[in-house]
């Protein structure tokens, strides 16, 4: 399953100059958690204003919605998902940024995706990445081994079905042990990078 199955389509978007206040409104009537800021122009960046944002920066030290903007208490850039990312990924991006929700984007913006979506709408109960993995594995190792018999293990097919098992493998290897060698960074724009390496 990817991010675009199981996204919210229906967002509500606010502009930075607003008021917190009107945020809070337009959340109120359309029962949402977060809104995502608008774009001012093409190569801007979104920008995502959710409830925790007004609660830990306005509400919590007593300031007026009305006074201030949302672009003062927004997250700008905002982590964003591509519509063709696995809902595996979306979770493992999820936890590494401490973010709970992020914009479905790929040029324009497509819906929003939250932790919610994740765990009521994809099939993780009933189809779990990790034993599909398994699966696909397995059959790829059989179907390895009938060519090796058939054609060689010096075969191009050989070869090229050995590949595929080791692929299998590694993403295998890479779902079960948990953890993810570089966190990802979302940069506006879609890209999602692993960072240099700084030396110690």
């Amino acid at each position: 399953m990817k991010a675009q199955d199981i996204m919210t389509q229906e967002v509500a978007t606010i502009r930075g100059s607003a008021t917190v206040a009107e945020a809070v409104k337009l959340m109120k009537l359309k029962n949402l958690r977060s809104l995502v800021v608008d774009r001012r122009y093409d190569e801007d960046a979104y920008g995502l204003v959710t409830e925790e944002d007004i609660t830990n920066k306005v509400v919590a030290f007593g300031k007026d919605p009305n006074q201030l903007k949302v672009y003062e208490v927004m997250t700008k850039p905002c982590v964003v998902v591509n519509p063709d990312l696995a809902v595996e990924y979306v979770a493992r991006l999820f936890a590494l940024t401490g973010v709970d929700r992020a914009p479905v984007i790929r040029g324009d913006l497509l819906g929003i995706i939250s932790v919610t979506d994740i765990l009521l709408k994809s099939d993780f109960l009933s189809n779990p990445r990790l034993a599909v993995l398994e699966r696909a594995l397995a059959e790829a190792k059989a179907a390895a081994q009938a060519i090796a018999q058939e054609q060689g293990e010096a075969s191009e097919a050989f070869a090229r079905a050995q590949e595929k098992v080791e692929e299998l493998e590694a993403e295998a290897a890479h779902l079960s042990s948990g953890v993810t060698p570089n966190p990802i960074v979302a940069q506006p724009n879609l890209t999602l990078t692993a960072p240099e390496t700084v030396g110690v």
